[in-house]
């Protein structure tokens, strides 16, 4: 039974801005992380939603935080709050209350924002309040690391993110075979990539993990052995269904052939195709975007194209006009209402289908899969302010063989699955290490800097997450990607990569970055370097 009963609100009040807090983390930040692999097309949008639920969640839970310690105790001395402990359980309500509403708002907008560095801000509130100003850490193991890393790590990201980029056109995309050189490759790009990210998890994504008492010798034979098997099992079974794929074009080869490995290569002869049989070996990563000699092709201008749409608007305003004259009962017939409806395309929760028998159980298969069913890349093609004349900015992006790009997507699944559950891991603490908090004050009656998390509260965490996710991503995806650059797999591997090598070089420089920080200036770098070669030919 709760030693402080009297506070019983509070710790409502921070059980319902917790979930808000983590599911703000998952509609912002998470959605932030995989923008890049849906965008590119690496991964469909159910894809990646169903990764990123599953390695979130599993991350938060089993290897997420088991003691909240840090955030507070960083910013603020706990010990003040000694003879007061309530006073502390109503500071980190307030903070999750600040936090989750900036966190809410930012989303709503498409404003990536750090999830970290708003809880942050909250206790550094907090405190300030509560203890003064000299009651919060303004020192380099406090809060200068927060303001450094602001400048640091999206330069650093930008600088690796550029490296990747440029080891992979050079090896791979733009030599006179890039399929031939690619497979060659994939070997040792997917061992660098795994010994990596193993890195991620081990010092960033499980702090639970005690690797101070590691050796060196054991920290090097994780990485080595986990990277040495993955390159394995890449050209065990990776390689001869790849080039069964792609060299042969084997078009009746499915995902589930995998696992065959190398008896994939005594197929025998590819049966030539049927002729109704449409099916792409592999989709074309670049459908949609234009290369600048296809634009001038094209031989139609810009303000041609405005012309046009400003027209369109006009010609419909008339037939409007001309269609008030006639009958009303002809304008009331079924036929006619039809063709209004499919003319102007209705929300799912307008949608006249969702009327009919059955429409309720419809309504709420939609409400339910509203959020995974949003083509977020058609969604960037409309027109923003704040976007520009995105046909006109991804003319100038080279086009890289559409083979070979698919190479990389494979890369792109690895890397933002591990991150994922590398970001489950560390992330939830920002909503659940304040409510670990209110839950040992308010339980106690007791403070102190280091809170254990009930399994309960990485639950709830966990789940707010995905829910957040799930239910709103849609809208942070369409907001960045494409309209930042154009995005194909090797381009997103490079950014997702290259983030992901900042937060293994800052997280052992205990710098305290974050992704959202990280992928932004990754992406910088690789537009960067492809600003910086040849000029596309969309061949």
């Amino acid at each position: 039974m709760a030693v402080l009963h009297q506070y019983d609100f509070l710790f409502a009040f921070g059980l319902i801005f917790s979930f808000l807090d983590a599911w703000n983390i998952g509609a912002n930040d998470v959605a932030n992380s995989f923008a890049t692999s849906v965008l590119s097309r690496s991964l469909t949008m159910r894809q990646a939603m169903a990764i990123a639920n599953l390695c979130e969640f599993v991350g938060a839970v089993l290897v997420g935080s088991r003691v909240a310690d840090t955030i507070r105790s960083k910013i603020l001395s706990v010990a003040a709050f000694e003879q007061d402990p309530a006073m502390l359980m109503l500071g980190m309500v307030c903070a999750l209350v600040a936090s989750s509403t900036y966190l809410t708002f930012a989303t709503k907008i498409g404003l990536p924002v750090s999830t970290t560095h708003c809880i942050i801000g909250g206790v550094i509130g907090v405190g300030t309040a509560s203890l003064g100003a000299d009651g919060v850490n303004w020192g380099w193991k406090g809060v200068s690391q927060v303001f450094a890393a602001w400048v640091i790590a999206p330069g650093v990201a930008g600088i690796f993110g550029a490296i990747v980029f440029t080891i992979s056109k050079y090896t791979i995309l733009k030599r006179k075979n890039p399929l031939k050189f690619g497979l060659i490759m994939m070997p040792i790009f997917f061992a660098f990539t795994a010994g990596v990210l193993v890195m991620v998890i081990v010092w960033k994504g499980a702090p639970s993990l005690d690797i101070d008492d590691w050796s060196a010798g054991q920290i090097l034979g994780c990485i080595f052995g986990v990277a040495g098997a993955v390159a394995v099992i890449v050209i065990t079974f990776l390689i001869p269904y790849l080039y069964r794929k792609l060299i042969l074009d084997d078009w009746q080869l499915k995902l589930w052939h995998l696992p065959l490995g190398p008896l994939l290569l005594r197929r025998g002869h590819v049966p030539e195709r049927p002729v109704d049989e449409q099916v792409e070996v592999v989709q074309d990563y670049y459908r949609g975007h234009k290369t600048a000699a296809q634009l001038q092709t094209e031989g139609v201008s810009r303000e041609v194209l405005d012309d046009m749409e400003n027209n369109k608007g006009a010609r419909i305003a008339a037939v409007s006009r001309d269609d008030s004259s006639s009958d009303d009962i002809s304008r009331d017939t079924p036929a006619a209402k039809g063709a209004d409806t499919d003319a102007e395309a209705l929300p799912w929760y307008q949608d006249p289908k969702n009327q009919t028998a059955g429409g309720a159980f419809k309504l709420a298969r939609n409400a339910f899969f509203h959020g995974v069913n949003v083509d977020v890349v058609a969604e960037q093609n409309k027109k923003s302010i704040l976007a520009g004349d995105l046909e006109k900015m991804h003319a100038h992006a080279q086009h890289f063989d559409n083979k070979a790009e698919h190479l990389f997507s494979y890369l792109q699944v690895m890397t933002a699955a591990t991150a994922s559950f590398a970001h489950g891991a560390n992330d939830v603490s920002n909503a659940v290490g304040p409510l670990a908090t209110i839950f040992l004050v308010w339980n106690t009656g007791t403070v102190s800097s280091k809170a254990p998390v009930p399994i309960w509260v990485l639950c709830l965490g966990g789940a707010a997450i995905v829910i957040g996710l799930w239910t709103y991503g849609y809208n942070m995806m369409h907001m960045l990607g494409n309209r930042l650059t154009l995005h194909s797999p090797s381009r997103g591997f490079s950014m997702e990569f290259g983030a992901a090598l900042t937060v293994v070089m800052a997280t052992r420089l205990a710098l305290p970055i974050s992704t959202t920080q990280c992928i932004p200036g990754a992406t910088v770098g690789v537009v960067y370097v492809q600003a910086h070669g040849e000029p596309s030919t969309g061949e």
